[in-house]
């Protein structure tokens, strides 16, 4: 009898307590704007926004002056409204630049990863390439679909971007 009462008092329990997910989903996380940050050598914890005195320029740089974005198919910036794109090259490293007018949908996330997606003329790539700006502190960037990288600067490859932990 009592292990019945237990059973049934711990069933009452369960079904009284809310269901909590504590992993957030990709849709979710796309749902509202975040920072976009580096996670390696020599771009962690830089973040992702417009280069000063060119805004239409990405790169990496401090917190301070990162920048948020809308993420789906597309990368927005919400605070100046352009979107990240990425232009053609014949390297294997594409140039990124932010535009008034997305030039495509090729953005998706994986987990807390940027990446271009599978159906993008890119297709699945989650690999970048930073190599020194012209202005301290900052790192360019730019699409990495191959190995190639720009002579005469100081680049490192195969750099990931990340929503902040979603822990």
């Amino acid at each position: 009898m009592l292990s019945s009462l237990l059973i049934f008092g711990l069933a009452a329990l369960s079904t009284a307590l809310p269901t909590v997910d504590l992993i957030p989903r990709a849709a979710e996380a796309a749902a509202k704007p975040y920072m976009l940050r580096g996670v390696q050598s020599p771009i962690f914890h830089l973040y992702l926004q417009g280069l000063p005195g060119n805004k239409s320029q990405p790169v990496m740089g401090p917190e301070a002056s990162g920048e948020y974005f809308n993420i789906g198919s597309t990368i927005q910036s919400t605070n100046t409204s352009m979107y990240l794109n990425i232009n053609a090259a014949t390297t294997s490293y594409k140039s990124l630049t932010f535009s008034a007018i997305s030039s495509g949908t090729p953005w998706a996330l994986e987990g807390d990863t940027i990446i271009t997606s599978t159906g993008s003329t890119f297709g699945r790539q989650l690999n970048f390439l930073v190599c020194a700006s012209s202005k301290s502190g900052y790192y360019d960037l730019f699409l990495q679909t191959g190995s190639d990288t720009p002579s005469g600067k100081t680049c490192s490859n195969y750099q990931t971007i990340h929503l902040p932990c979603l822990c």
